[in-house]
């Protein structure tokens, strides 16, 4: 087809041998009738340049991070370098079906939105599971009584004139934690993101995350998170599951004084949020943090 597009695709990585060549394949290997190019950007580390098949309308690039270390630094790097009209991000661990780029697209230019996203298959010890939306799109208003964890970092294609509207990803924000979602709550002041409701992204599931009980990052970044945007208070189911992974992750730390103040809070906000049933035994002492979030993760879910 003519006139496609050029799509840039930016995986952050700190190299994880294996897995970043898979990921970097499965970008070069879509069906996607346009020119791709694939930048992955070494966060602080040495450059690994790999081989990987780079066929006909495919370019792949290897760069440094050249902002603050981190995630989102990675992401604004390759962002900065890329020369597509389009962009995407993929994690290191992740991969695509061959079809992602190709169905984004056609949603992307029949719809005229400024972002698609789709569905996931999680993938891992104990885990095979879909999860794809049965709505075509997620607005600004959505996203702020909920996450939408099917909205995915690595299900994510945004048009470049919107990304930069909406500005790069936060590298501020504390441990890089949320750096996903505080981006997305950015972008749908612009634009709603039309959703593929097809599994075209498989995720590695594999029960662990950089963030898994580091109680303290997570309580600093959810609170610079409701400080920079103070339109959360208008959902208080939003405002409520914030607060809740910070009473969750205070209790976890062993401030339990501090955690049962935060659910006073989230239950005068919303009775019936579901991170109380496991905020009060983690407060109590008869379960640990890092248990609940190994039996979340089972599930394909997190807290």
């Amino acid at each position: 087809m003519p006139d496609l597009p050029p799509i840039s695709v930016v995986v952050a990585t700190r190299d994880r041998p294996g897995l970043l060549e898979r990921a970097v394949a499965s970008i070069l290997a879509q069906d996607y009738a346009g020119e791709i190019e694939c930048l992955v950007v070494y966060d602080h580390v040495p450059i690994r340049e790999f081989d990987v098949p780079v066929g006909p309308g495919r370019k792949l690039r290897f760069l440094h991070n050249s902002r603050t270390r981190g995630l989102p630094g990675g992401r604004n790097s390759g962002v900065e370098a890329a020369s597509g009209e389009l962009l995407a991000f993929c994690d290191d661990d992740d991969r695509w079906l061959p079809g992602k780029l190709t169905r984004q697209v056609e949603l992307l230019l029949s719809t005229g939105q400024g972002a698609v996203s789709c569905g996931l298959h999680l993938k891992g010890p104990g885990i095979d599971r879909e999860r794809a939306l049965d709505r075509d799109r997620v607005t600004f208003e959505e996203f702020l009584a909920d996450r939408v964890m099917e909205v995915h970092s690595s299900t994510m294609l945004v048009r470049a004139d919107v990304f930069a509207a909406a500005g790069p990803v936060d590298e501020e924000i504390p441990g890089g934690y949320s750096e996903d979602y505080e981006w997305l709550l950015r972008l749908t002041r612009h634009t709603d993101v039309a959703i593929v409701r097809e599994a075209l992204v498989v995720v590695d599931w594999h029960g662990g995350s950089f963030y898994f009980a580091r109680w303290q990052t997570i309580v600093d970044a959810q609170r610079y998170l409701l400080r920079k945007h103070p339109e959360l208070a208008r959902s208080r189911t939003g405002t409520a599951r914030v607060r809740g992974q910070i009473a969750f992750a205070l209790a976890s730390g062993g401030r339990r004084v501090e955690a049962v103040r935060e659910l006073a809070a989230v239950l005068r906000l919303n009775p019936a949020e579901k991170r109380t049933l496991v905020i009060v035994p983690v407060i109590l002492g008869l379960l640990s943090g890092e248990r609940v979030l190994r039996m979340a993760q089972k599930r394909g879910k997190g807290i």
